[in-house]
C-alpha cells in the first residue's frame, strides 16, 4: 500500500457504499439517465445485481437503493407483526410502485414513466447521496428544497438531530 492507502474500520465502510457527492446528470426523452462513470466507478459491485427504484418519502423524488440494501429494509419490515392493519398499511404503501431496475452497458439508468411522473422528473436531474441510499430529484426541485433551508435552520436540525449522539456505541 502507498502513503494514500486510507485503512477504515469495517463499521464505517458500509457508510461508504454510495457516491458521496451531488451528481448533475441528464434525463433523455426515452426516460434514460447517464449516470457518470466516476458515480458507476463507485457502484461496481452493486451493478451486477441491480437496484431498486421507489418514489420518495418526505417528497417527490425517487431513491434509488442496491439491491443489497433494498433487502436490509425488506427485512426490516419482514419484522413488522402481519396481523396488525397500520402495519400491513404502510409495508403495501412503503412497496408500492418499487420496481427493481438495472444499469445498461452504456451506464443508463432507465426510469419506468410512472416513476418519472412520480418523481416530478424532467430533463435535468441531481444525484444525491444520504446515508443508505440515493436521491434522483428534479433539479429545479432540489434547488428550492435546499434553498429552503438556510444555514441557521440547517444548524439547528443538526443540534436536534445530532445533538444527542455520542461516540460510545461506535
Amino acid at each position: 500500500m502507498g502513503n494514500n492507502a486510507l485503512i477504515l474500520p469495517h463499521k464505517i465502510a458500509i457508510f461508504l457504499s454510495y457516491p458521496i457527492d451531488t451528481y448533475h446528470c441528464k434525463l433523455d426523452g426515452k426516460g434514460r439517465l447517464m449516470l457518470p462513470a466516476d458515480f458507476r466507478d463507485k457502484l461496481k459491485e452493486a451493478l451486477q445485481q441491480g437496484f431498486v427504484l421507489r418514489p420518495g418519502l418526505f417528497d417527490k423524488y425517487l431513491e434509488l437503493y442496491t439491491m443489497q440494501d433494498w433487502m436490509k429494509v425488506q427485512s426490516k419490515l419482514r419484522k413488522l407483526n402481519q396481523f396488525v392493519k397500520s402495519n400491513v398499511d404502510f409495508v403495501r404503501k412503503y412497496n408500492a410502485g418499487a420496481k427493481e431496475v438495472k444499469i445498461d452497458s452504456l451506464g443508463r439508468l432507465q426510469i419506468p414513466k410512472n416513476l418519472i411522473e412520480d418523481g416530478g422528473l424532467t430533463k435535468d436531474v441531481v444525484l444525491n447521496s444520504v446515508t443508505k441510499n440515493i436521491e434522483i430529484w428534479d433539479k429545479e426541485a432540489f434547488t428550492k428544497v435546499q434553498a429552503d433551508t438556510d444555514q441557521e435552520a440547517f444548524l439547528k436540525f443538526a443540534a436536534d438531530v445530532l445533538g444527542n449522539i455520542t461516540d460510545e456505541n461506535d
